[in-house]
Protein backbone atom coordinates (compact mmCIF):
# COMPACT_ATOMS: atom_id res chain seq x y z
CA UNK A 1 0.00 0.00 0.00
CA UNK A 2 3.06 2.29 0.07
CA UNK A 3 3.45 2.44 -3.69
CA UNK A 4 0.88 5.21 -4.45
CA UNK A 5 2.58 7.44 -1.88
CA UNK A 6 5.90 7.03 -3.72
CA UNK A 7 4.28 7.96 -7.03
CA UNK A 8 2.64 10.98 -5.36
CA UNK A 9 6.06 12.10 -4.12
CA UNK A 10 7.86 11.64 -7.46
CA UNK A 11 5.32 13.56 -9.53
CA UNK A 12 6.14 17.03 -8.12
CA UNK A 13 9.84 16.18 -8.29
CA UNK A 14 9.54 15.60 -12.04
CA UNK A 15 7.58 18.83 -12.38
CA UNK A 16 10.28 20.79 -10.55
CA UNK A 17 12.97 19.21 -12.68
CA UNK A 18 11.12 20.15 -15.86
CA UNK A 19 10.68 23.71 -14.65
CA UNK A 20 14.37 23.91 -13.82
CA UNK A 21 15.40 22.76 -17.27
CA UNK A 22 13.00 25.27 -18.84
CA UNK A 23 14.51 28.13 -16.81
CA UNK A 24 18.00 27.10 -17.86
CA UNK A 25 16.94 27.14 -21.50
CA UNK A 26 15.33 30.60 -21.39
CA UNK A 27 18.56 32.60 -21.98
CA UNK A 28 19.33 30.53 -25.07
CA UNK A 29 15.77 30.93 -26.32
CA UNK A 30 15.98 34.69 -25.78
CA UNK A 31 19.01 34.99 -28.03
CA UNK A 32 18.12 35.60 -31.65
CA UNK A 33 19.90 33.25 -34.04
CA UNK A 34 22.33 34.75 -36.53
CA UNK A 35 20.96 35.59 -39.94
CA UNK A 36 23.25 33.27 -41.88
CA UNK A 37 22.01 34.32 -45.29
CA UNK A 38 22.69 37.96 -44.52
CA UNK A 39 26.06 37.12 -42.99
CA UNK A 40 27.11 35.31 -46.16
CA UNK A 41 25.97 38.25 -48.30
CA UNK A 42 27.86 40.81 -46.19
CA UNK A 43 31.01 38.65 -46.25
CA UNK A 44 30.82 38.70 -50.05
CA UNK A 45 30.30 42.47 -50.05
CA UNK A 46 33.40 42.93 -47.90
CA UNK A 47 35.47 40.89 -50.35
CA UNK A 48 34.21 43.04 -53.22
CA UNK A 49 34.94 46.21 -51.27
CA UNK A 50 38.62 45.31 -50.94
CA UNK A 51 39.28 43.50 -54.23
CA UNK A 52 40.26 46.51 -56.34
CA UNK A 53 41.70 48.49 -53.43
CA UNK A 54 44.21 45.70 -53.01
CA UNK A 55 45.16 46.02 -56.67
CA UNK A 56 45.74 49.77 -56.26
CA UNK A 57 47.77 49.11 -53.12
CA UNK A 58 49.96 46.63 -54.98
CA UNK A 59 50.45 49.17 -57.76
CA UNK A 60 51.69 51.71 -55.21
CA UNK A 61 54.13 49.07 -54.01
CA UNK A 62 55.58 48.69 -57.51
CA UNK A 63 54.00 45.36 -58.43
CA UNK A 64 52.66 46.49 -61.80
CA UNK A 65 54.53 43.85 -63.81
CA UNK A 66 53.11 40.90 -61.89
CA UNK A 67 49.63 42.45 -61.96
CA UNK A 68 49.90 43.08 -65.69
CA UNK A 69 50.67 39.41 -66.22
CA UNK A 70 47.93 38.20 -63.87
CA UNK A 71 45.24 40.47 -65.31
CA UNK A 72 46.40 40.26 -68.96
CA UNK A 73 46.47 44.04 -69.22
CA UNK A 74 49.13 46.57 -70.29
CA UNK A 75 50.76 48.31 -67.33
CA UNK A 76 49.43 51.72 -68.36
CA UNK A 77 45.83 50.45 -68.15
CA UNK A 78 45.99 48.96 -64.67
CA UNK A 79 45.09 52.07 -62.65
CA UNK A 80 42.05 52.91 -64.77
CA UNK A 81 40.99 49.25 -64.71
CA UNK A 82 41.13 49.08 -60.91
CA UNK A 83 39.56 52.49 -60.25
CA UNK A 84 36.68 51.99 -62.67
CA UNK A 85 35.77 48.63 -61.21
CA UNK A 86 36.25 49.83 -57.64
CA UNK A 87 33.80 52.70 -58.21
CA UNK A 88 31.32 50.33 -59.80
CA UNK A 89 31.58 47.88 -56.88
CA UNK A 90 31.36 50.71 -54.31
CA UNK A 91 28.14 51.99 -55.87
CA UNK A 92 26.54 48.54 -55.96
CA UNK A 93 27.68 47.67 -52.43
CA UNK A 94 26.40 50.96 -51.02
CA UNK A 95 22.94 50.50 -52.50
CA UNK A 96 22.67 47.06 -50.94
CA UNK A 97 24.03 48.14 -47.54
CA UNK A 98 21.55 51.01 -47.44
CA UNK A 99 18.71 48.54 -48.09
CA UNK A 100 19.99 46.32 -45.28
CA UNK A 101 20.27 49.20 -42.79
CA UNK A 102 16.78 50.47 -43.52
CA UNK A 103 15.37 46.96 -43.06
CA UNK A 104 17.37 45.69 -40.07
CA UNK A 105 19.19 48.69 -38.65
CA UNK A 106 22.98 48.52 -38.63
CA UNK A 107 23.89 44.82 -39.11
CA UNK A 108 25.84 44.26 -35.90
CA UNK A 109 27.25 41.24 -34.12
CA UNK A 110 23.87 40.04 -32.82
CA UNK A 111 22.50 39.81 -36.34
CA UNK A 112 25.53 38.62 -38.33
CA UNK A 113 28.31 37.85 -35.85
CA UNK A 114 31.98 38.88 -35.91
CA UNK A 115 33.83 40.00 -38.04
CA UNK A 116 30.92 40.33 -40.46
CA UNK A 117 29.54 43.14 -38.27
CA UNK A 118 32.27 45.37 -39.74
CA UNK A 119 31.39 44.74 -43.41
CA UNK A 120 28.76 47.49 -43.68
CA UNK A 121 31.13 49.88 -41.91
CA UNK A 122 33.77 49.45 -44.64
CA UNK A 123 31.24 50.20 -47.35
CA UNK A 124 29.99 53.32 -45.59
CA UNK A 125 33.51 54.49 -44.79
CA UNK A 126 34.39 54.31 -48.49
CA UNK A 127 31.26 56.23 -49.51
CA UNK A 128 30.15 59.85 -49.65
CA UNK A 129 27.25 59.20 -47.26
CA UNK A 130 29.07 59.22 -43.95
CA UNK A 131 27.10 62.25 -42.75
CA UNK A 132 23.84 60.36 -43.30
CA UNK A 133 24.84 57.10 -41.61
CA UNK A 134 27.24 58.21 -38.87
CA UNK A 135 24.43 58.20 -36.30
CA UNK A 136 23.61 54.57 -37.15
CA UNK A 137 27.24 53.59 -36.68
CA UNK A 138 27.45 55.56 -33.42
CA UNK A 139 24.37 53.83 -32.01
CA UNK A 140 25.71 50.41 -33.03
CA UNK A 141 29.09 51.12 -31.41
CA UNK A 142 27.54 52.40 -28.18
CA UNK A 143 25.35 49.28 -28.04
CA UNK A 144 28.37 46.99 -28.43
CA UNK A 145 27.26 45.80 -31.86
CA UNK A 146 30.38 47.24 -33.54
CA UNK A 147 33.86 48.00 -32.16
CA UNK A 148 33.82 51.57 -30.87
CA UNK A 149 37.07 52.42 -32.65
CA UNK A 150 35.25 51.94 -35.96
CA UNK A 151 32.90 54.74 -35.01
CA UNK A 152 35.94 56.82 -34.01
CA UNK A 153 37.46 56.33 -37.45
CA UNK A 154 34.26 57.34 -39.19
CA UNK A 155 33.88 60.38 -36.96
CA UNK A 156 37.42 61.46 -37.86
CA UNK A 157 36.59 61.11 -41.55
CA UNK A 158 33.44 63.23 -41.08
CA UNK A 159 35.40 65.92 -39.25
CA UNK A 160 38.08 66.01 -41.96
CA UNK A 161 35.43 66.20 -44.69
CA UNK A 162 33.89 69.13 -42.83
CA UNK A 163 37.24 70.94 -42.63
CA UNK A 164 37.59 70.42 -38.87
CA UNK A 165 40.29 68.89 -36.67
CA UNK A 166 40.00 65.17 -36.08
CA UNK A 167 39.97 63.56 -32.62
CA UNK A 168 41.69 60.18 -32.94
CA UNK A 169 44.38 60.73 -35.57
CA UNK A 170 43.10 58.13 -38.03
CA UNK A 171 42.91 60.28 -41.15
CA UNK A 172 45.75 61.34 -43.40
CA UNK A 173 46.17 62.39 -46.98
CA UNK A 174 48.59 62.91 -49.82
CA UNK A 175 48.28 66.22 -51.67
CA UNK A 176 49.98 66.78 -55.01
CA UNK A 177 50.86 70.43 -55.64
CA UNK A 178 53.23 72.39 -57.82
CA UNK A 179 56.63 73.03 -56.26
CA UNK A 180 57.25 76.73 -56.82
CA UNK A 181 61.02 76.26 -56.59
CA UNK A 182 61.35 73.52 -59.19
CA UNK A 183 58.16 74.00 -61.20
CA UNK A 184 57.46 70.28 -60.84
CA UNK A 185 54.61 68.52 -59.05
CA UNK A 186 55.35 66.84 -55.75
CA UNK A 187 53.18 65.13 -53.14
CA UNK A 188 52.98 66.20 -49.52
CA UNK A 189 51.68 63.51 -47.15
CA UNK A 190 50.45 64.48 -43.72
CA UNK A 191 48.25 63.40 -40.86
CA UNK A 192 45.17 65.62 -40.78
CA UNK A 193 45.35 68.11 -37.87
CA UNK A 194 44.30 66.71 -34.48
CA UNK A 195 42.41 68.57 -31.81
CA UNK A 196 44.27 68.62 -28.46
CA UNK A 197 46.93 66.36 -29.96
CA UNK A 198 48.64 65.87 -26.58
CA UNK A 199 45.55 63.89 -25.47
CA UNK A 200 45.08 61.83 -28.61
CA UNK A 201 46.62 58.61 -27.25
CA UNK A 202 44.32 58.74 -24.22
CA UNK A 203 41.33 59.09 -26.52
CA UNK A 204 42.62 56.25 -28.69
CA UNK A 205 42.95 53.92 -25.68
CA UNK A 206 39.44 54.75 -24.50
CA UNK A 207 38.06 54.04 -27.99
CA UNK A 208 39.75 50.64 -28.14
CA UNK A 209 42.63 51.30 -30.53
CA UNK A 210 45.51 48.88 -30.05
CA UNK A 211 48.19 51.38 -31.11
CA UNK A 212 49.35 54.86 -30.26
CA UNK A 213 49.30 57.61 -32.86
CA UNK A 214 53.05 57.22 -33.43
CA UNK A 215 52.73 53.47 -33.95
CA UNK A 216 49.79 53.94 -36.30
CA UNK A 217 51.44 56.46 -38.60
CA UNK A 218 54.67 54.44 -38.60
CA UNK A 219 52.75 51.59 -40.23
CA UNK A 220 51.72 53.78 -43.15
CA UNK A 221 55.13 55.41 -43.43
CA UNK A 222 54.10 58.98 -42.63
CA UNK A 223 55.92 60.82 -39.84
CA UNK A 224 53.59 62.76 -37.59
CA UNK A 225 54.36 66.44 -38.03
CA UNK A 226 51.73 68.68 -36.40
CA UNK A 227 50.32 71.26 -38.82
CA UNK A 228 47.68 73.90 -38.36
CA UNK A 229 44.19 73.44 -39.70
CA UNK A 230 44.67 76.55 -41.82
CA UNK A 231 47.71 75.03 -43.53
CA UNK A 232 45.94 71.71 -44.15
CA UNK A 233 42.93 73.44 -45.69
CA UNK A 234 45.19 75.62 -47.85
CA UNK A 235 47.12 72.56 -49.03
CA UNK A 236 43.87 70.79 -49.84
CA UNK A 237 42.71 73.73 -51.95
CA UNK A 238 46.04 73.98 -53.75
CA UNK A 239 45.97 70.29 -54.61
CA UNK A 240 42.40 70.59 -55.94
CA UNK A 241 43.38 73.59 -58.07
CA UNK A 242 46.44 71.79 -59.42
CA UNK A 243 44.40 68.69 -60.28
CA UNK A 244 41.76 70.69 -62.15
CA UNK A 245 44.41 72.59 -64.13
CA UNK A 246 46.17 69.44 -65.39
Amino acid sequence: MQRPALIFYLAPMKLLLSLGLLLLALPALAQSPLNLRLRHELDSIRVQDWRYRKILSRLREGQEDSLSTALHLPVDQLVDYARTRMQRADSSNLRRVEDIIWRYGYPGKTLVGRPTNEAAWYVLQHSDKIAQYLIWVQNAAEAGELPFYRYAQMLDRKLMDDGQEQLYGTQWGGYTVLDQATGKPHTIALVWPIKDADKVDKRRREAGFATTLAQSVAKIGIPYIPVTLEYALWLQQEAAAFASAR
